[in-house]
């Protein structure tokens, strides 16, 4: 052992500080003293978190439409609160006569996916995990819900809307493609085979005239929504009124006999 005297790394403070140490923690509520008060107006006024913040799911796209998620379940296996539910399926099942359509690209397309928010943490590994970039989280925070089954999100709440200009799954694969370059992005619209071939099999699908302008140079290529804060009359607020007015229709209605 060493005779030398111990030097701690931290520099000691002079008279002064030693004075000043015992109210040195105050420091923060003495400034914030002389502070006004500001008070958050929600939800009249909605304050967008950070940008890494964590908020609400959401299950995204390729830009001519097919869906990113693979059903590897590798989120469900990640997640530490086992929030989350995945099944995976064959995409040639996707479609009964029809083994050349595709959900996603590859082999497989999460046929299932469910979060349970109230269960979820908001942790994040989740979408560490994801192999395909498919779970990203946004700045939506309004998750209130009157109901424990409204907080069980399924795949049609956490899907990624369709952009302008894609087309609606299933369909083949963009041709010439492996999922490689789905996955290394250049994928960046669909193209006329596509289009064709869901005009074929699918002649009322609302996405063609908006895919086929984008396949004829009309219209630019897609781009992938994002994620936003919902609209005051988002789908809490849907489920509120909805078991609002359910609990009225269960109410008994009282005759004229029975009224005072």
């Amino acid at each position: 052992m060493s005779d030398q005297p111990y030097e701690p790394l931290r520099p000691k403070k002079g008279p002064l500080g030693e004075l000043f140490a015992p109210v040195a923690g105050f420091g923060v509520t003495f400034s914030s003293m002389f502070k006004p008060t500001v008070t958050e107006q929600y939800p009249r006024k909605k304050t967008p978190p950070q940008t890494r913040y964590h908020g609400r799911h959401q299950l995204n796209r390729y830009a001519d439409g097919l869906e990113k998620c693979i059903g590897c379940e590798l989120c469900a296996w990640a997640c530490p609160a086992d929030a989350i539910y995945v099944e995976g399926a064959d995409n040639a099942d996707a479609v009964d006569g029809a083994p050349e359509a595709h959900m996603s690209p590859g082999e497989r397309y999460g046929r299932v996916y469910q979060i349970n928010y109230l269960r979820c943490i908001f942790c994040g590994l989740c979408i560490e995990a994801c192999p395909t970039r498919a779970l990203t989280m946004g700045p939506d925070y309004e998750l209130a819900g009157p109901t424990r089954e409204g907080l069980i999100y399924e795949k049609q709440d956490l899907l990624a809307p369709l952009a302008e200009g894609m087309l609606a799954a299933p369909h083949p694969m963009a041709e010439g493609t492996t999922d490689t370059e789905y996955y290394r992005g250049e994928v960046t619209a669909p193209t006329a085979e596509q289009v064709d071939w869901v005009r074929e099999h699918r002649p009322d699908d609302p996405t063609l005239d908006a895919a086929s302008a984008v396949v004829a140079g009309d219209a630019p290529p897609p781009v992938p929504d994002t994620h936003h804060l919902r609209p005051d009359q988002d789908r809490a607020e849907a489920t509120r009124a909805a078991a609002t007015q359910s609990s009225l229709d269960r109410r008994p209605v009282q005759t004229e006999e029975a009224r005072p």
